[in-house]
């Protein structure tokens, strides 16, 4: 395991299973406004799609980086079905100090695949490889598929909620030794 030095923690390009992980590119704005153009992927977290431009435009803030680069890190990637090279989603980590907040989404035409926790898999299999003393999510207590992502990337409920969303965590205590809400006893 490396030094955990958020500043420097960059999107890379990652590979799951069937899933390419690919930085985010403002390029990538067409194409994921159409891939997540469903209101539906909306139901839990609020708000509407965005069209090509604001979508364009929120990567360009995204790309440009947090507000203090020197203890944070905005990591963007798409999610690239390998077999069809169609993008299909995307997940994100704001790495910090402490560890790294983890969020995911996948296009309403390709959910119930198991991608959306393929790739949130890969991502804190990622960030821990990196030394991330946590990790965090935040989910609608309703929202069930999400909730398996979780689990699937190894986080656990904890009793927090933000927003009037449940908090799930995964810490690393000791080498090796990964400490979930549920088993600090």
């Amino acid at each position: 395991m490396r030094t955990y030095e958020p500043n420097r923690v960059a999107a890379v390009p990652l590979r799951g299973a069937r899933l390419d992980l690919e930085p985010l590119r403002l390029d990538h704005a067409a194409e994921m406004a159409e891939a997540l153009a469903d209101p539906a992927l909306h139901a839990f977290t609020g708000g509407a799609p965005l069209a090509e431009p604001e979508l364009r435009a929120r990567y360009e803030r995204l790309l440009a980086g947090p507000p203090d680069p020197t203890t944070t890190s905005w990591c963007n990637w798409v999610l690239r079905l390998r077999e069809s090279g169609t993008a299909v989603g995307t997940v994100q980590a704001t790495v910090v100090p402490d560890g790294a907040e983890i969020a995911w989404v996948v296009g309403t035409p390709w959910q119930g695949r198991g991608l959306a926790r393929e790739a949130a898999a890969v991502l804190a299999g990622h960030l821990r490889e990196l030394g991330a003393p946590r990790l965090v999510a935040h989910v609608h207590p309703e929202h069930h598929a999400s909730a398996a992502v979780a689990e699937a990337a190894g986080l656990a409920p904890t009793e927090e909620f933000e927003d009037g969303e449940r908090r799930w965590e995964w810490r690393a205590e000791g080498p090796g030794r990964a400490v979930t809400p549920d088993s600090r006893g």
